[in-house]
């Protein structure tokens, strides 16, 4: 079956709300660590909201980091991270470098 038609406005919208519940999943999941995302999927929390500023910018709005961020975790970064990261373990950093060389 083909995909049906759909037209630009709608498929922002669409595209717009399965984002939101991206985000909205990703608040639930503090239990998922940025690193485990990055190591299976090769984005995270941060790089979703680096996307985020970065579109901004594309339309002419600024956007700073610690903004961005706090879109996306739904709190300050910094209060997100002493609430919910863990130390990396060995296995984890191990991982994260040989995906990542240079990061």
């Amino acid at each position: 079956m083909a995909a049906p038609e759909i037209d630009p406005a709608t498929r922002t919208e669409l595209e717009a709300a399965a984002f939101r519940r991206l985000v909205q999943h990703l608040r639930e999941r503090t239990d998922v660590q940025n690193i485990d995302m990055m190591n299976l999927a090769g984005f995270c929390r941060n790089c979703l909201s680096r996307w985020y500023r970065e579109a901004a910018e594309a339309k002419g709005i600024a956007l700073a980091d610690p903004d961005a961020r706090e879109i996306i975790y739904g709190m300050p970064y910094k209060e997100w991270q002493a609430k919910y990261q863990t130390e990396a373990s060995a296995a984890q950093k191990a991982a994260f470098a040989k995906a990542h060389p240079g990061h």
